[in-house]
């Protein structure tokens, strides 16, 4: 199962970069191999300045070792030996009418206990409630299709919850699915592959519908700032950014989802009743309540 996760994911690396240079049109992905002291290793491929794309990055690591004996305490699963590898992607387009997007599909192990986890998100800075359900729609397909182990309803609900700024009552954007401790086995892994394989489906129409679409300098300035709450919430409270450092990784990789500019100014609000202040009121719904039951029960 370690070696098809590896595989898996490596496919879903070449496979969503040349759908993202298709898209692109003029930048390509750069090469940048590297190896874990400790254990294990991966290919971290970043493009910059292209035409759609200002920055992003497709990358899979393969990692292996010894946790801390505090982290390991915090996972499911005995001792401290772990395995981990997973492809991650964040896409900064240049225009604000082109949504961010994320998504990681991942498979762990640790000492008794496997899992997979992952997901896709939306953020964008301008509201369009088209997009949304687009994005969501291919994403219900993809959890259909694997009704065993995937449940749209509970995956959605999940991602609003855990792309939440609690220190400014925000949703990220217009959430996706988010999932996590899916017992591991090969019908879980059919539906990484099935998930993966997805992304573009979910997020090239987007960017091809608004990439003609004028930019003015005050909806640019705009994008800077809601990058700035991007950047809050990875440093502040994403899982994968806390294993990354956790567990030795490579910092250029970990950090390759930051945007390349971003802005914050004092209080920075929009005039009530403007495009802006219609996407602040789409993310400041409250996400729902959490379910009663652990997500880690059936480990």
């Amino acid at each position: 199962m370690r070696e098809r996760a590896k595989k898996l994911v490596s496919d879903l690396q070449d496979q969503i970069i040349a759908g993202l240079e298709q898209l692109d049109g003029t930048g390509t992905f750069g090469r940048d191999p590297w190896e874990r002291p400790g254990g294990g290793g991966g290919l971290t491929r970043v493009i910059a300045d292209g035409d759609l794309i200002e920055k992003g990055g497709v990358n899979v690591s393969a990692v292996h070792g010894e946790l801390s004996e505090a982290f390991a305490g915090s996972l499911p699963g005995s001792g401290r030996t772990f395995f981990a590898t997973g492809v991650s992607l964040v896409i900064h387009p240049r225009s604000p009418h082109i949504p961010t997007v994320h998504a990681n599909f991942r498979f762990i192990e640790h000492g008794d206990k496997s899992w997979c986890g992952g997901g896709a998100d939306l953020t964008p800075y301008y509201f369009h409630a088209a997009d949304k359900q687009h994005f969501h729609d291919v994403w219900r397909s993809a959890c259909d299709r694997h009704p065993d182990v995937a449940d749209y309803e509970r995956f959605a609900s999940w991602c609003d919850r855990y792309f939440y700024l609690p220190h400014r009552g925000e949703r990220r954007g217009v959430g996706g699915i988010f999932f996590d401790y899916v017992p591991a086995s090969d019908a879980a892994l059919d539906f990484l592959a099935d998930a993966g394989g997805s992304f573009l489906e979910a997020y090239v129409p987007l960017a091809e519908k608004h990439r003609a679409t004028p930019v003015t300098p005050a909806e640019r300035e705009w994008q800077l700032h809601r990058r700035g709450r991007y950047v809050e919430f990875n440093l502040i409270h994403d899982r994968g950014t806390t294993f990354g450092l956790k567990t030795g990784g490579r910092t250029e990789s970990i950090l390759m989802s930051l945007p390349p500019l971003v802005k914050w100014s004092y209080a920075h609000e929009p005039a009530p009743g403007t495009p802006e202040a219609r996407l602040l009121a789409e993310v400041t719904q409250p996400p729902g309540p959490p379910p009663a039951e652990d997500p880690r029960a059936g480990l």
